[in-house]
């Protein structure tokens, strides 16, 4: 069994309702509302059996999108190139357009998302 090295992730944000529109958008899944104590609010990716969950984080003491740090790789199952159109039409920035990385590892591409951050993207064709 695979397992993913990825405990947990979280995405800096600053409009949570444009992120999230955004995200369940691109990727076609429905991130779920989550407001703890110290004010910080969350929308949790669903997880799956390998782990490796994560959320849209909005608390501004604490977190700024941006383009610099660590790239994290969303994986599209149904495919980065049709992904990327909706991408494009969420008014995604890309900065690398769809590429092969490897008959094994399949096709990426990087792109700014809604709050400014820089976002790839993983998978088939």
């Amino acid at each position: 069994m695979k397992q993913s090295h990825v405990g947990w992730f979280e995405i800096p944000v600053t409009d949570m309702d444009r992120a999230k529109a955004f995200y369940q958008t691109l990727l076609g899944l429905e991130l779920h509302d989550l407001t703890l104590a110290n004010g910080l609010q969350m929308a949790l990716f669903p997880e799956n059996e390998q782990g490796g969950g994560g959320a849209l984080a909005c608390f501004p003491d604490f977190y700024q999108p941006g383009t610099q740090g660590p790239l994290l790789y969303l994986q599209c199952p149904d495919g980065v190139g049709a992904t990327l159109e909706r991408a494009i039409d969420l008014k995604a920035r890309i900065q690398v357009p769809q590429s092969q990385i490897s008959e094994e590892r399949g096709y990426m591409a990087v792109l700014l998302d809604s709050e400014g951050n820089r976002i790839a993207l993983i998978g088939g064709e």
